[in-house]
């Protein structure tokens, strides 16, 4: 019994001493780098994924050529988001616009280990009917029509970011924040091709519950807040499974900034991670949505 102490207590010893010299080695590797070199391999790490990297906000956002772009939308991606440890508010606008079905989504809320914010936009092949929108497939628009969509995402009082882009999905992902959805709030723009098309948005924006008093116009540009939602939040229906999921991101996020304290930057955080848990930050990175997606194309 004696012996087999002996040999936990010096297997134990030995673990700590490997572990402490595999931080240190990842904290030397992170410190020697230049800022040049940070990004280039952050974007390296990140571009697989279908994300990049924006140093002057400290947020990952998605790429325009992302391979998410190929699955389009469906509401069942919602629906399921929770057991994926996604614990969002979701807003889907539709509205009809030549001959077609068209949906923006607002998205805002915990992804995992990241505090985020989302804008979708998407068409069907033809008009859909309401009744019909739910189990219907949307595409993601093509790059000739693409609207200009602005984000400026909030946590109470405080701006966590602001990303302004031409775009079929503008996100923006803060990693190791932690958030409840009602916390945010986000500032929502997009500029329209036409005035056709201002009004048809409009209209589903009406239609959803939205008040003219609240809408700003400025040509063919629509501004608005998204706070709480009109649209029913399918998380809501399962409130055990998101106080877990949610219990969870929590402590992955605490984790996150223990393990990583050595350094205050972002990228720094995250490049540390790489070297040192590298498995950890392929997690952070594949994110809830896009396993969310592979799973509903497996199926």
């Amino acid at each position: 019994m004696y012996i087999l102490g002996e040999i936990l207590l010096c297997l134990c010893l030995l673990f700590g001493i490997l572990f402490e010299a595999r931080i240190k080695k990842a904290e030397k590797k992170v410190r020697r780098m230049g800022e040049c070199e940070k990004y280039c391999l952050l974007e390296q790490m990140l571009n697989p994924f279908g994300f990049s990297f924006i140093p002057e906000q400290k947020v990952m956002t998605s790429t325009r050529d992302a391979w998410q772009r190929e699955f389009g939308y469906q509401a069942l991606f919602d629906e399921t988001a929770v057991y994926f440890n996604m614990v969002f508010d979701a807003e889907p606008i539709y509205f009809d616009y030549e001959n077609r079905t068209w949906m923006i989504e607002l998205w805002k809320g915990q992804y995992g280990l990241n505090t985020g914010g989302e804008i979708g936009v998407y068409r069907a092949d033809s008009l859909i009917a309401p009744q019909e929108r739910k189990t219907a497939i949307f595409k993601s628009v093509p790059d000739q029509e693409l609207p200009f969509l602005s984000a400026r995402l909030y946590k109470r009082e405080r701006n966590l970011f602001c990303i302004r882009k031409k775009h079929w999905w503008l996100t923006g992902f803060l990693v190791g924040e932690y958030c409840e959805p009602e916390e945010l709030s986000m500032k929502v723009t997009i500029m329209f091709p036409d005035r056709k098309m201002v009004q048809s948005f409009t209209e589903g924006l009406l239609e959803l519950g939205y008040r003219e008093c609240d809408l700003c116009f400025c040509g063919r540009t629509v501004g608005f807040l998204f706070d709480r939602p009109y649209s029913v939040q399918s998380h809501k229906r399962n409130f055990r499974r998101v106080r877990w999921t949610q219990l969870k991101n929590r402590v992955f996020c605490k984790l996150y900034r223990f393990v990583t304290k050595k350094f205050t930057e972002t990228e720094d955080k995250i490049l540390f991670l790489y070297f040192f848990l590298p498995g950890t930050v392929r997690h952070m990175l594949v994110s809830q949505k896009n396993k969310c997606q592979k799973w509903r194309k497996k199926r």
